[in-house]
């Protein structure tokens, strides 16, 4: 039942933001999509999550970005533009011949010479273009579906939607069948004719969620991925983990800290590429997604 809460909450997401999600995409949301995946087995003519063939995993990947490429391996290689070696971007398909007759298997150029792709051997995994072993000498091109960088994307991020703490809290009670015992909600922002008065009043009640330190509830305020962390943690009974997490913004003094640190302990997170969390980040519809996913396996 906690597992359809998310997956319900992620379709409210989805239905209101959709298009503004997909355009505000970038070379770090490209790159947390592709390793949500991280060791999903190898199938072949797989396209799910419970196993993917190379040309199914890139496509279900950049699907989730918003970009739409054909579905087999030799039709990915007309699909875009040709991009040089030299000129490679994070979110470029890479090819290789590795049946000795042309184009047989594609990754998601990650940078650094590195790329992410599903391996017959090990599942979806990284390894590196210029694998003197194997990937360099079959490394045959690569091609363009989409500019991930994200100078390029900027303007558009300001359009995704988010949902409130009040219609969060909503969907929780109705998903989780809570109610409070005393129908009783001490928020000093919250009156009794707030349309949303007797759900946050249950999932308080839950320690699902609690105000701020003036002991509001911030009904309109959108959710951050801290405070996403600790509502995780808090509906899925994950045990705490406490320790020091390896993401730059997040402190052992930070009162999230401990959440934060469940959630990759557990591999539900490994933050952004530049090496933080994002305390203080609202959660877009995506990034949900991606938390839905982990959490679902």
């Amino acid at each position: 039942m906690k597992r359809l809460v998310f997956a319900v909450f992620a379709c409210l997401l989805i239905s209101t933001s959709a298009q503004s999600t997909a355009s505000a995409s970038t070379s770090a949301s490209l790159i947390t999509s592709a390793k949500a995946h991280m060791g999903t087995p190898y199938r072949y003519g797989g396209t799910t999550t419970s196993g993917f063939d190379c040309s199914g995993y890139t496509q279900f990947v950049l699907e989730k970005e918003g970009v739409s490429i054909p579905r087999s391996t030799d039709q990915q290689y007309s699909t875009g533009k040709a991009v040089s070696k030299s000129n490679l971007q994070t979110g470029d398909l890479v090819f290789f011949n590795t049946s000795g007759r042309g184009v047989s298997h594609v990754g998601i150029y990650i940078g650094s010479s590195k790329f992410i792709h599903a391996s017959t051997s090990r599942g979806v995994m990284i390894s590196s273009i210029n694998d003197p072993a194997y990937w360099g000498k079959r490394y045959i091109g690569a091609r363009r579906v989409k500019d991930f960088s994200a100078e390029t994307q900027i303007a558009s991020i300001s359009q995704v939607q988010y949902a409130t703490r009040a219609e969060i809290a909503e969907i929780l009670v109705k998903e989780l069948d809570l109610s409070s015992t005393t129908n009783e909600v001490t928020f000093t922002d919250i009156s009794t004719s707030h349309p949303q008065y007797d759900d946050i009043a249950a999932v308080a009640e839950a320690k699902i969620f609690s105000g701020n330190s003036a002991g509001q509830f911030m009904p309109d305020d959108y959710l951050t991925r801290s405070e996403l962390a600790k509502v995780l943690v808090g509906a899925f009974d994950i045990p705490i983990v406490s320790g020091t997490t390896p993401f730059t913004d997040v402190s052992t003094s930070n009162w999230a800290n401990d959440y934060i640190n469940t959630l990759y302990v557990n591999e539900l997170t490994s933050g952004y590429t530049d090496g933080t969390y994002g305390t203080t980040k609202n959660v877009t519809s995506n990034e949900f997604k991606l938390f839905i996913n982990r959490l679902s396996k």
